[in-house]
């Protein structure tokens, strides 16, 4: 619905809310058809590292254990998932080189959260 108040002070504000809350309905109805948004419009996803460890965890809503893929190359984590709504498929970058087969991952209430042990980013090679 259009306002017709020009001369209106608010009137800027009033656009401005009227088009977010367009630019909102737009993005649900995009989700509703089947859009592949994934983490970046619509998922939160922390990264936390201490110096033994790095931790990324993810808001993965209505997605099911079964349903989750993770891989690691070691400086980055691919986590995919899929609900009945949405599919999630997002590549973080590590904040640091971690051991990939150290990952260990678990899921509670829609929070998911994979944990790396950090390794060294160079390895001494001895030369013979």
């Amino acid at each position: 619905m259009r306002r017709d108040d020009r001369d209106d002070p608010f009137d800027d504000i009033f656009r401005e809310i009227e088009r977010m809350m367009e630019d909102m309905m737009a993005d649900g109805q995009r989700l509703d058809r089947g859009d592949q948004s994934g983490f970046a419009s619509s998922t939160h996803v922390d990264v936390h590292e201490t110096e033994d460890a790095i931790r990324v965890i993810a808001d993965l809503p209505g997605v099911e254990k079964d349903d989750i893929s993770i891989q690691c190359d070691g400086t980055s984590v691919t986590v995919s998932a899929q609900s009945g709504h949405r599919e999630y498929d997002e590549r973080v970058d590590l904040p640091g080189r971690v051991d990939a087969h150290s990952g260990a991952a678990t899921y509670n209430n829609g929070i998911l959260e994979v944990a790396f042990d950090r390794t060294e980013s160079s390895t001494n090679i001895d030369v013979q």
